[in-house]
């Protein structure tokens, strides 16, 4: 289980001088990153569906200075537990970090040419003096940009430190999130995420389980109609029972009348 580590501003303001600039908006070959995001975060937001606690975001900045709002930073992907998910939503222009009370858990970044350096140098060091639990780094071209296809660090004793990739029987790459408890997997074509007690891609677990809940569905709102047509034809039923009664009814009266009218 994930425990949410609050911090203070006053830890915020001594350890993150404004180091860190604005980052421009667009970037101008974000259209490289676009699908790779784009399936990675659709998974781990299929992942997180149902956890009100927690936070996905890939379109706000994370601002940690609340006296400079150039102390911001905008990553790829992002991911907070232990959060009110509605109320950062709902109230927050952008993630403040001395609003939330504590910084992002996951931050993972995609490659780009005009990205990449700053990736790996600036932001990495602000990440790490944040203290984001873990942050990951994917190349879409296969590494020509950070080296390798993709990395991941952990924070630890405040430093980050590399998770081990190692290689799939299949041949593909892959290295293990613990703070997610899934793998993410380049088969020197794309990026997978696959949930490491399986091993299956959670996207397709996602698909079976969406289409499983739409077969549910469908056979709820069959089986409401069945039961509707199957009230109204006891409905039905009753009704003609009734008219069927109130016809004897008349006829029996009509008898009764016709004994007493006058020969």
């Amino acid at each position: 289980m994930t425990t949410a580590r609050t911090i203070t501003n006053a830890w915020i303001h001594r350890t993150l001088p404004d180091i860190f600039y604005e980052e421009p908006e667009p970037v101008e070959d974000g259209m490289q990153q676009e699908l790779p995001i784009d399936d990675i975060r659709s998974a781990l937001r299929g992942r997180y569906r149902s956890r009100h606690d927690v936070f996905v975001s890939d379109d706000v900045f994370i601002s940690y200075d609340r006296t400079n709002g150039n102390a911001r930073v905008r990553p790829d992907l992002f991911i907070a537990f232990g959060v009110d998910a509605a109320a950062i939503r709902e109230n927050l222009p952008n993630f403040w970090i001395w609003e939330t009370g504590k910084v992002p858990d996951f931050v993972m970044e995609v490659a780009s040419p005009s990205t990449a350096a700053n990736d790996t140098g600036p932001k990495r060091n602000l990440y790490q003096r944040l203290g984001v639990t873990e942050y990951w780094r994917f190349d879409p071209t296969g590494g020509d940009l950070y080296g390798q296809p993709m990395q991941g660090e952990r924070l630890i004793g405040g430093s980050y430190i590399p998770c081990e990739i190692t290689a799939a029987p299949d041949g593909s790459q892959r290295s293990r999130s613990q703070l997610l408890n899934l793998d993410f997997s380049w088969d020197g074509a794309e990026f997978d995420v696959l949930d490491s007690a399986t091993g299956k891609s959670i996207k397709i677990m996602e698909l079976l389980t969406a289409e499983q809940e739409a077969r549910q569905a469908a056979e709820a709102q069959a089986a409401q109609a069945e039961a509707e047509r199957n009230t109204a034809q006891a409905q039905a039923a009753q009704a003609e029972a009734a008219y069927i009664a109130a016809q004897a009814e008349i006829a029996r009266l009509r008898r009764q009348l016709r004994r007493y009218e006058p020969e």
